[in-house]
């Protein structure tokens, strides 16, 4: 995965048995139902689900150097199983000199969850991003995501931002 010109992340070890890396074309089968999992988390599933064809172009574009995107796995050291998975997409910014990180994704599997694997991508990404000489990061959540924000009002400050939409 690549995070604009330098992609050079680090295994950063969560627990004794847990590590965050970048994403390998290799990880497609288990990258897969982690992120059809978290489609299924906002309600794109059955006949809802995103065509296949977005879901084939975002892996593409993960792998692609000259997108300014980020894919971030956690793996379990000792079974080799993928348990995580953050995405985030590095832009510029109208107030900053230096490029912004979106962490646009963010999903741990069910069997995993409660074993840090989620605080683990967060501060991957949180490295990435100063390796992109990033001096910010930021997301979005759904209100109703009451363990998630449990886990991101420690490792962020919520700014009180409310977020529109209009589909085109």
């Amino acid at each position: 995965c690549h995070a604009g010109n330098d992609t050079h992340i680090p295994r950063l070890p969560m627990t004794s048995s847990v590590s965050v890396r970048p994403a390998q074309p290799h990880d497609y089968a288990a990258w897969r139902p982690l992120w059809d999992g978290y489609n299924a988390f906002y309600g794109r599933f059955g006949a809802t689900a995103l065509p296949e064809h977005i879901t084939q172009t975002t892996w593409q574009r993960l792998h692609d150097a000259a997108e300014p995107m980020l894919c971030l796995v956690a793996q379990d050291d000792a079974s080799g199983d993928l348990l995580g998975l953050a995405h985030c997409v590095f832009h510029r910014s109208m107030t900053r000199i230096e490029p912004v990180c979106y962490l646009s994704d963010l999903f741990t599997r069910e069997a995993a969850r409660g074993r840090g694997v989620g605080r683990a991508l967060i501060e991957g990404v949180y490295a990435a991003a100063r390796t992109a000489r990033s001096q910010r990061v930021y997301w979005q959540t759904q209100a109703t995501n009451a363990a998630g924000r449990q886990l991101y009002d420690k490792l962020a400050k919520h700014q009180g931002f409310i977020v529109y939409a209009h589909e085109l």
